[in-house]
C-alpha cells in the first residue's frame, strides 16, 4: 500500500524557517516525480515544489523560489521542504504528492497519483 505521511508543520513567526518532511511508502522515488501542494483558506490548491528522478527537472513556485528548498533523502524514502523567510501569505495546509513518472503538467493536482494528508502550516505576523 502506497503512503505518504506528511510531518514538520507547526506555528512559526513571520521570518522564521520549518522544514515539512513526507515520508513515503509503498514505492522509491526512482522514476517518480514528488513535490509539494499547498492550500491556503479560501484560496485554490497551489504547487509549490516538485522535483523529478525522471529528468532530474526540479521546480519552484514563483511566489517561493529563493526560499523554499525541495530534497531528498532516497535511503530513508523522505522528501522534505525547507521553509526559510515564512511570509504570513505562506500559511496553508501542505500536501505531499507523487506520481510515477514525469507528469506532463507539474502544477495540476489531478496529475499524481498519491497525496499525503497534509500538515498545517501557520505563520504569524
Amino acid at each position: 500500500e502506497v503512503q505518504l505521511v506528511e510531518s514538520g508543520g507547526g506555528l512559526v513567526q513571520a521570518g522564521g524557517s520549518l522544514r515539512l518532511s513526507c515520508a513515503a511508502s509503498g514505492f522509491t522515488f526512482e522514476d517518480y516525480t514528488i513535490g509539494w501542494f499547498r492550500q491556503a483558506p479560501g484560496k485554490e490548491r497551489e504547487g509549490v515544489s516538485y522535483m523529478s528522478s525522471v529528468d532530474g527537472v526540479t521546480y519552484y513556485a514563483d511566489s517561493v523560489k529563493g526560499r523554499f528548498t525541495i530534497s531528498s533523502d532516497n535511503a530513508k524514502n523522505t522528501v522534505y521542504l525547507q521553509m526559510n523567510s515564512l511570509k504570513p501569505e505562506d500559511t496553508a495546509v501542505y500536501y505531499c504528492v507523487a506520481a510515477h513518472g514525469r507528469p506532463l503538467l507539474l502544477t495540476i493536482w489531478g496529475e499524481y497519483d498519491y497525496w499525503g494528508q497534509g500538515t498545517q502550516v501557520t505563520v504569524s505576523k
